[in-house]
């Protein structure tokens, strides 16, 4: 059930106007589930309790695992928003993927093969970002700077490349790409990494948070990873939850590809 609106006050009459209705709404997010459809079922369920009522993925659906078009097909029906990943871009010939190494390869040109029709035309249409103006949140799968280079930000440096574009920013900005969970509080002139803990958005900073991996988490917790933006509290959340390992690495085996892509599900690395 959708949040009720949160009525403002005209500040010049002192009575509700339909300009000053705010939205306030509990937002999922979530990214990179690499057709890891045992982590993406879990997440999906583990939302159930979470009252959400609007969702948003940050990208890479594909690649690297057993089910890209289970997966796809799922994000598709779920999410008001996809934004385009590095994977989702080379899948769908949107970017030139020779440089990456032979197994990730391999893997891009198998789901490639595996894609239907209608989920490869909604890979090419992806978008690289998208704004809602609303709620002042920005999306992208990696850094804002340069979208369709598809940078990383893991480490303060990284984010401070942002600073030039302060005023493209929103006050919340989340990405994708790195699958770390991380969080940086921005000022006009500085960056300071924050613990990826729950936490509550100040008025005077900006924040660009990276929201982890359902599919293919790389912080040695091998648990899918999923986030909560409360828009009313600006509140921000990260969720874990575990998922059938087992049967999604049997799912890359079976595929016949790299047996490493199976191995580190169980590492979380």
């Amino acid at each position: 059930m959708a949040a009720p609106q949160q009525i403002t006050t005209n500040p010049l009459h002192g009575r509700p106007n339909p300009a000053y209705l705010v939205r306030s709404m509990r937002i999922g997010i979530f990214s990179d589930i690499h057709a890891n459809l045992e982590a993406l079922s879990a997440v999906l369920e583990a939302y159930r309790k979470e009252n959400i009522d609007v969702y948003y993925c940050l990208g890479d659906t594909v690649g690297y695992g057993g089910s890209p078009n289970e997966c796809a097909d799922l994000v598709r029906e779920l999410s008001k928003v996809t934004i385009l990943g590095n994977h989702d871009a080379a899948v769908s010939g949107r970017m030139d993927y020779s440089y990456y190494y032979e197994a990730a390869r391999h893997a891009l040109d198998v789901h490639a093969a595996m894609i239907s029709p209608e989920n490869m035309a909604w890979l090419k249409g992806l978008p690289y970002q998208h704004k809602l103006d609303d709620v002042d949140l920005l999306l992208c799968h990696g850094s804002p700077v340069r979208l369709e280079e598809f940078e990383y930000i893991f480490a303060p440096e990284q984010a401070r490349e942002c600073l030039p574009i302060w005023d493209k920013l929103g006050h919340l900005t989340l990405i994708g790409h790195s699958h770390l969970c991380k969080v940086f509080a921005l000022t006009k002139t500085s960056v300071e990494e924050m613990p990826s803990v729950d936490f509550e958005l100040a008025p005077d900073r900006k924040y660009i948070v990276s929201v982890g991996s359902v599919g293919q988490p790389r912080d040695f917790d091998n648990r899918a990873s999923f986030t909560v933006f409360d828009t009313e509290k600006k509140r921000f959340e990260f969720k874990r939850i575990e998922y059938d390992i087992e049967l999604a690495a049997d799912k890359v085996l079976r595929a016949r590809l790299e047996r490493n892509f199976a191995h580190r599900l169980f590492i979380g690395v």
